[in-house]
């Protein structure tokens, strides 16, 4: 599914990516850990096109198709998705309008015509109880007033609406009571299939435990510098990165 190839990547001038190569195929889930700093949102940045990261070198090929020459909303179209962080609030603009528009945005991309209102209704009601929203937030407008939970589960929400191949979970469990993190993770392993895949950025094993994925990668100046199952998450999360960087040292 994704294929990145050497990727170099700076933003100001400055260079944070140093030569990345990770391969994701069909239904993996590929978790990414590393020190704060090392490069894990600027790739997840570059992955969906933020203007402000320039790729300097290196390659992505995303289902044959050369990403780097893709727009961000073309990426976007053919399936990527990422998950922010910090969701910020769009006021004025009702979660149903905003799903509405970006479904049929979509759709027209494929030459597919509109889902009618009825339709789409329908979609939303499937949608949003696998993540536990209420109703009562379509008509709020994007993530406005919500709290760090709820715009996390909107987050996934718009996620199961929009059915993306390749998913980036950039941080999503920051911030997140017990409860909040079990109805995310939940709501994303219910969405899985064997044709999608998902990178999962993550400082904890709380989250390991909940999505059980398939590799993990560790990123530390740049560079993909270890990787392999669950279990080196969890050693990661007894031990930090320093063993690691002492690893590299010898």
């Amino acid at each position: 599914m994704l294929e990145i190839r050497n990727l170099h990547a700076s933003v100001e001038g400055k260079e944070i990516l140093r030569g990345i190569n990770l391969t994701i195929r069909d239904g993996e889930v590929h978790v990414l850990m590393g020190p704060n700093g090392s490069g894990k949102s600027t790739l997840s940045n570059v992955l969906v096109g933020n203007p402000k990261f320039d790729v300097t070198e290196g390659e992505i090929i995303f289902n044959g198709k050369n990403l780097l020459e893709l727009e961000p909303e073309e990426r976007s179209h053919e399936g990527i998705f990422m998950s922010f962080q910090a969701p910020i609030e769009i006021p004025g603009v009702s979660m149903t309008n905003f799903m509405r528009a970006a479904v049929n945005a979509k759709r027209e991309y494929f030459g597919e015509e509109p889902l009618s209102a009825s339709d789409f209704l329908k979609v939303l009601r499937e949608k949003r109880k696998l993540v536990g929203l209420d109703a009562h937030f379509m008509s709020r407008g994007v993530n406005e007033g919500f709290s760090g939970g709820e715009r996390k589960r909107n987050e996934i929400f718009q996620m199961a609406v929009l059915e993306p191949k390749f998913s980036i979970l950039d941080e999503t469990d920051s911030g997140l009571d017990v409860d909040a993190l079990r109805i995310v993770a939940e709501g994303f392993n219910q969405l899985r299939k064997p044709e999608t895949s998902a990178l999962v950025i993550t400082h904890y094993q709380r989250m390991l435990d909940y999505l059980k994925p398939d590799f993990v990668h560790v990123l530390v100046n740049g560079k993909v510098v270890k990787e392999g199952d669950a279990t080196l998450g969890y050693e990661i999360e007894k031990r930090g990165f320093d063993w690691i960087k002492e690893e590299l040292a010898q």
